[in-house]
């Protein structure tokens, strides 16, 4: 059956590594399978027909749950409890094992009176047009004096990942930051209430003012958390375009007039010219005004018209030049093989 739903699948076009990511079962595995097993595809695994040798017994996990929940014990973790045994002579299982077994039972609740540590991972966000989910950072440009920056404030539209508005000023300020956002709405023509504005945690983006702007004007703020570069990946990955680029000057920038005017001529690049790899390689402004269906759907009829004419080139389908209706920001789940949903592919 699940060799089935793999051939189905791969004769739309799917690749094998994302299917086999979907059944959660390893590439190789697959191909053996492909190659050996049966005409149909049954699931193949049989599994251990016996225990492991070094499992434990029923005494062993009677004796570890009354030691865990003793009155001496009770309070600390297996890392605590596991070296204190060994200090009163007695071994019954490896920490892991304890651990394992804790959780097993659900009696592996936080002890003592600390807080638990908590995973405030950032909501996910999904975007299926322009102007819905934005992101914006700051980074630095190296002014002539050593030691001092100038400061690229940079908005970008999740969806589209068109640069939307940008800023170059002497210093990092929530007020800056604040009156560039509002500006940028109104030369976009865009209504503010109800977008999802994601950032990392800065001072900037944080600060009273810049707070105060996004709540009045009906801004949903979304923020990374505390150093995890990686909840904020679309702004990461526009910095490295903007700093990888073959124009990026090698000496710092001599005044705030000459970044703002790279700043200028690289975004008009990156917006007009650039064919992004994470959209199907059309420019961020062709898919911000929608046009990208047009430019594929060409695609696509050039591909067949090709394949028409020398079909002996082709052994499956023509390129798929996919439409990503759906952009996530820090999606929840990140299968690789949803490739429409665009999960985690902010690449330039």
């Amino acid at each position: 059956m699940i060799l089935e739903l793999i051939a189905e699948a791969r004769a739309a076009g799917a690749r094998l590594g994302p299917c086999c990511e979907v059944v959660e079962l390893d590439v190789r595995t697959v191909q053996r399978w492909l190659k050996h097993g049966p005409d149909g595809g049954e699931d193949l695994r049989r599994g251990p027909k016996t225990p492991p040798a070094n499992k434990l017994s029923q005494h062993e996990r009677e004796q570890i749950v009354e030691l865990v929940t003793s009155e001496e014990f009770r309070d600390l973790p297996p890392s605590q409890i596991v070296p204190r045994l060994a200090d009163m002579g007695i071994y019954v299982a490896s920490e892991s094992s304890f651990y394992r077994l804790l959780k097993e039972l659900c009696l592996n609740a936080h002890r003592g009176r600390q807080r638990p540590p908590k995973n405030n991972r950032p909501k996910e966000h999904r975007a299926t047009g322009p102007n819905q989910v934005w992101c914006w950072d700051i980074t630095y440009l190296r002014a002539p004096v050593r030691g001092q920056f100038f400061y690229l404030y940079l908005f970008l539209d999740v969806w589209s990942r068109k640069i939307v508005g940008w800023r170059v000023h002497d210093s990092e300020d929530n007020e800056l930051a604040a009156k560039a956002f509002v500006e940028i709405c109104e030369a976009e023509g865009v209504d503010p209430s109800g977008l999802v504005l994601h950032s990392d945690n800065g001072g900037p983006m944080k600060g009273a003012t810049m707070v105060a702007t996004l709540e009045a004007l009906g801004v949903s703020r979304s923020l990374s958390r505390p150093r995890v570069s990686n909840d904020n990946p679309f702004a990461e990955s526009i910095f490295r375009t903007v700093k990888g680029h073959p124009s990026f000057p090698d000496k710092p920038f001599q005044s705030l007039e000459d970044a703002s005017a790279w700043v200028a001529g690289f975004v008009s690049w990156y917006n007009e010219e650039h064919r992004h790899s994470g959209i199907s390689f059309v420019t961020p402004a062709q898919r911000h005004a929608r046009q990208h269906e047009r430019l594929l759907d060409h695609r696509d009829e050039v591909y067949a018209a090709a394949k028409a004419r020398h079909p002996e080139r082709w052994t499956r389908q023509t390129r798929r030049w996919d439409r990503h209706p759906t952009v996530r920001l820090n999606p929840a789940h990140t299968p690789s093989s949803i490739q429409d949903e665009n999960p985690a592919a902010p690449a330039a």
